[in-house]
Formats: C-alpha cells, structure tokens, sequence
C-alpha cells in the first residue's frame, strides 16, 4: 500500500515538474510573460475617433504638457479601450500620454489617471512598430494555451521613439494587456476572441504604429 501511495506521488511531483519545465518553455520561445505591476498615475488626452487621428493628439499633448509645466516620469504610454474589430473609428476610445508623480494636477484637456491593472501579460516588441501586430499574435495565443482570458484595456509603452537616426530594428515597445485566469474572470470586460484579436486585429495595429512612426518624425519631446 505504501509503495502503491509513494509512486502516485511521485507521478504526481513529476508531471507538476514537466508542466511547469512546459511554461517556462513557451516562455521562452514566445517571449510572453506574466508580469506583476505597480499601479501609477498617468497624465494623458483621452480621445475619442479613428487612429489616423493619434498623429494630431501627440502633437497637441506636449506644447500642452510644457505650458502646465508637467514633465514626463518615463516613456510615452498609448492605452487602448475599444477593439477596432468590433468598434467604428469614430468610436474608438484610447489615450496618449505620460506616467507622472501622484502629485501632478493636470488642467483639461490633459486628465490624470491611474493604472491600476496589476496582472499583465507582457512582451517585448523588438522592430520597426509597423511590426507590432506580430508581437501581438503571440501574446495572444500564448494566452488562449495558457487559460487566461483579457480584463483590461491594452497599454503600450513605446520605449524608443522613432526617428531619422534610429535603426527601426532597435526600437522597443512593451505590451500589457490585463489577464486573470479564464475560471477567475469577473466578466466586467469585455474583449472579443483572442483567437479573433490575435488575427484581425494586426492589421489595425500595424496602421496604429505607421501614424505614431509619422508622428514623430516632425513631433520631438
């Protein structure tokens, strides 16, 4: 009996250790991780209307920025609500902004807010950002084979700007997109399909960076 008992367990240890040597894994070759964040205050213009319109919303976020003399904490973040799948341009909802100290205290049309999602699941694009929708795919499938289901708004924090002296290849933005396990979800959002968001939704994402790629091109911090 002891023996029968012994060997269960150790049956048991050992398909518990191949799982987890299984994520670390898909880790690994996707580069998608969970990752656990602080909330923080952000500055930014909350808009309202199609992506072509990002170009415009920079443009008038930092002159604006400067004259209430509120300086930027880290990189510039873009948070997106509506999936451009499902929503109309015009309706689709988004920000453009900065983190900032909790003491800021903006004036319209900036608004501060808080992130207060502290569960993500993250990855690194690595690339010219008419790429991104790539790094999107995986994340998505990452999550449709590891159980967990979007709760959130999708936040990307462009960690090099593009420019006429940057090599496209070494820029860097970081995605997040919030996630709780899919038997744990409250269902207070709610996203369409992953394997819908991972595959239709590139196409409006690489056309999101192409408008942020121009942008910056006559727009500097």
């Amino acid at each position: 009996m002891k023996k029968t008992y012994y060997f269960f367990l150790v049956v048991l240890l050992s398909l518990a250790l191949a799982s987890n040597l299984s994520a670390e894994r898909s880790t690994q070759e996707t580069g998608v991780e969970i990752k656990t964040v602080q909330p923080f205050a952000y500055c930014c213009i909350h808009h309202v209307g199609p992506f072509t319109e990002i170009e415009n919303v920079i443009s008038q976020l930092f002159p604006i920025m400067q004259s209430q003399n509120i300086f930027p904490d880290s990189a510039m973040i873009g948070v997106y609500y509506s999936d451009p799948q499902v929503v109309a341009p015009e309706n689709l909802e988004w920000e453009i902004g900065f983190p900032c100290t909790a003491q800021t205290s903006p004036l319209k049309p900036l608004e501060k807010k808080v992130w207060s999602f502290e569960q993500v699941a993250s990855a690194i694009h690595t690339g010219p950002y008419e790429n991104t929708g790539e790094t999107y795919t995986r994340i998505f499938e990452w999550m449709e084979t590891n159980g967990y289901e979007q709760v959130g708004p999708i936040m990307e924090r462009y960690m090099s700007m593009p420019s006429p002296e940057i090599d496209p290849s070494t820029l860097e933005a970081e995605i997040w997109i919030p996630v709780q396990k899919k038997d744990t979800i409250p269902r207070a959002f709610n996203a369409c399909p992953l394997s819908d968001r991972g595959k239709g939704i590139v196409g409006e994402i690489n056309s999101r960076h192409n408008i942020l790629i121009k942008s910056n091109q006559t727009e500097k911090p």
